[in-house]
């Protein structure tokens, strides 16, 4: 029977290898940590449970939502209700349709500049993120809103991204909704995912750990060299392990010093591939008392983290009785900031409008992910394929969110790996 690797126990990972045992195949996971999860994972800290970054499901797949379901015992269901610090207010998100808490004179430059949008604009003529968001919200809107948060999140200039990642992500609203935000609080809930589901215990991760105990992982394995002409993979111990087929959810980058020989051509496009990476700043706190919404974006350039969310309004099991805690997403490069500053920009941020009292603080924790999301430059679509293609044609399966270098959430990232390996 054909030996089958796959790199990576994360939510890819472990996918493929379901797939295979479907098939009745056996397959092995090498895992660089000591756990399985991946971006999906979670860190604990005296009681108080942390995932990498924020994750809810409101995945719809029948075959995932039966993996998620079969895994997590037992669930509990958010209404989305998520908001926005902009200028030290609360506005509800999205904020292009719920304008009720700025003044009087910026709501009209806001609705102005909505109602003189050109019409009947060809988008295929779009060319980049920035055009996009001027004809959809005005000029004002799209300035001092996205147009800022994108250099918050993606780490780059609107300018200088494409346009086909967007899809359901930002909402459109009609001129309608615009004003009727604009006069009173009370509105829809118009973000795109009409429920978020969250293990009750055990982290995000927990959705997917019945793949984990069913699969052959072998832990503390980090690859460090990879031989496609003999079909064999090096890790950082000096274990060998031999392949006849090979699936990876490693990220696209790291093959530039993976493999002992790549084409200039195929090093040259890895060289072009961008990603967003950062820092996650963990809050632990003694008291329940934190604002209500399970996560907000923050528009403020003054504010470090691009966005907040809470862990124990996720699940109350993420934290010990009668505590609560927050977690703050800082996109940027390593070493960006210092501690102090880093500490300064965000929980500092947080005790100073008062959202939380510096008394109620337990603790605080900086992690740092190296691969957070895929920058979707303009030329981000004919570098991947020259990297991918390369990698298929030396027999290695690429998948995932960062094997096939998209914006793949955690049930389109399981899915690339169920089907990475289909065919075998």
């Amino acid at each position: 029977m054909a030996r089958i690797v796959i790199l990576g126990a994360g939510i890819a990972g472990l996918g493929a290898a379901y797939t295979c045992k479907k098939k009745g195949i056996k397959a092995l996971i090498l895992e660089k940590d000591n756990t399985f999860g991946g971006l999906c994972g979670n860190f604990e800290i005296d009681g108080f449970l942390f995932d990498r970054f924020v994750h809810f499901s409101f995945a719809k797949e029948a075959e995932v939502l039966s993996i998620f379901n079969s895994s997590a015992g037992d669930i509990i269901t958010h209404i989305p209700n998520p908001y926005n610090i902009y200028n030290r207010k609360w506005i509800k998100h999205p904020a292009q349709n719920n304008l009720y808490p700025l003044e009087r004179g910026e709501k009209k430059k806001i609705i102005d500049d909505f109602l003189a949008r050109p019409k009947n604009v060809d988008m295929s003529k779009i060319e980049n993120y920035e055009q996009w968001l001027r004809v959809q919200f005005g000029d004002y809107f799209a300035e001092h809103f996205p147009m800022v948060y994108t250099k918050k999140y993606w780490m780059c200039e609107a300018k200088d991204l494409e346009t086909k990642w967007v899809g359901q992500r930002v909402y459109q609203p009609s001129v309608e909704e615009v004003i009727e935000g604009s006069k009173k609080a009370d509105t829809p809930v118009t973000y795109y995912a009409k429920e978020m589901r969250y293990p009750m215990v055990g982290g995000y991760k927990h959705f997917f750990s019945t793949l984990a105990d069913d699969t052959d992982i072998r832990y503390n394995q980090k690859v460090v060299a990879i031989d496609t002409e003999k079909k064999e993979i090096r890790t950082a111990d000096g274990n060998v392990y031999k392949y006849d087929k090979l699936y990876s959810s490693i990220p696209l980058p790291e093959y530039a010093h993976l493999l002992s020989i790549v084409p200039n051509s195929v090093l040259a496009a890895i060289g072009k591939l961008k990603c967003t990476s950062g820092y996650h700043v963990s809050i632990a706190l003694k008291t329940k008392n934190i604002p209500p919404y399970l996560w907000w974006y923050i528009y403020d350039e003054d504010i470090l983290a691009a966005r907040v969310y809470s862990p124990s309004l996720k699940s109350p099991k993420n934290a010990p009785e009668g505590c609560s805690s927050l977690q703050m997403e800082v996109y940027c490069e390593e070493g960006k900031y210092t501690k102090k500053q880093l500490m300064d920009g965000t929980v500092g941020k947080l005790v100073e409008m008062g959202l939380i009292n510096q008394d109620d603080i337990l603790f605080t924790h900086i992690g740092f992910e190296k691969y957070a999301n895929v920058i979707f430059d303009h030329n981000i679509y004919k570098n991947r394929d020259i990297v991918r293609n390369y990698l298929k044609s030396v027999g290695i399966e690429p998948m995932g969110r960062f094997g096939e270098w998209g914006y793949l959430w955690s049930n389109q990232s399981l899915l690339s790996g169920m089907m990475s390996t289909t065919n075998l």
